[in-house]
């Protein structure tokens, strides 16, 4: 049974405060307090992805915070009619200022891997953390508004070719139901009925957002990836899953 020494119980407070920042920061669209990494699935990121109501791929994930310093990580991602799943690894992330021993320290909490599912059915975000097989569930912020009253308003801006895919490069303007506005740069591939291979936006923080898709194919995923697993542990917070884990409460 693996368990965290008391003795140095600061030092390991001051690492998961770290890894705590190093996840808001990576947040695409969540407000301060929100669900860690991954882009929230809301209402005008889904209108983006048009008629592409299931697929699977792989997402190079980039973000620009106000500082000007960039954050980089690699997801997989499915989704399956308004349900989104991003599995990552966030030992792999690239630009967060984390202690040396963060990603080992991680990786020996079991926080390493981690899974945020997006449930706009339920207006609800699960956390997953495979390797201790535990997950926090929390509210969306966004109210569960149909797609179908997102409109778009969509201008071409040129021609490029994307992971081998020649894409429109649209500017697209998304009216959300309350009357607010998101404005996205999208290279929609002309041969993957539109999907958007290249996505560019500013976030409602200020952040400026890059995602990069490849390997996408337009297969239905297993629901059952997009709810926790049964014999998963839920905790309340994020916080308690953490001080859960320090107090020596091993992977499962």
């Amino acid at each position: 049974m693996l368990s965290l020494p008391i003795k140095p119980m600061k030092k390991h407070f001051l690492l998961l405060a770290s890894v705590l920042v190093g996840c808001s920061l990576v947040t695409a669209f969540a407000q301060p307090g929100g669900p860690p990494p991954g882009p929230s699935w809301d209402g005008a990121m889904a209108k983006l992805f048009g008629d592409n109501p299931a697929f699977t791929g792989t997402m190079e994930f980039h973000m620009t915070g106000p500082s000007g310093k960039e954050i980089t990580m690699q997801a997989r991602i499915s989704h399956l009619e308004g349900k989104a799943r991003f599995e990552m690894d966030m030992a792999s992330m690239q630009g967060v200022n984390m202690p040396p021993q963060a990603a080992a320290q991680m990786k020996q909490m079991g926080m390493s891997k981690m899974v945020s599912i997006s449930r706009r059915d339920l207006t609800l975000v699960y956390m997953l953390y495979p390797d201790m097989k535990a997950y926090v569930e929390m509210p969306m912020r966004e109210a569960n508004a149909p797609i179908s009253e997102y409109k778009t308003d969509v201008t071409k801006l040129g021609e490029e070719n994307i992971n081998g895919h020649d894409c429109i490069k649209n500017k697209v303007l998304v009216t959300c139901p309350d009357g607010s506005t998101r404005e996205a740069t999208v290279w929609n591939a002309t041969d993957l009925n539109k999907f958007p291979m290249k996505l560019q936006l500013a976030t409602k923080e200020g952040r400026n957002l890059l995602m990069i898709f490849s390997e996408v194919k337009f297969e239905k995923p297993d629901a059952a990836l997009f709810s926790p697993p049964v014999d998963f542990t839920k905790y309340d917070t994020m916080m308690n899953l953490m001080m859960s884990r320090m107090r020596g409460a091993p992977p499962q």
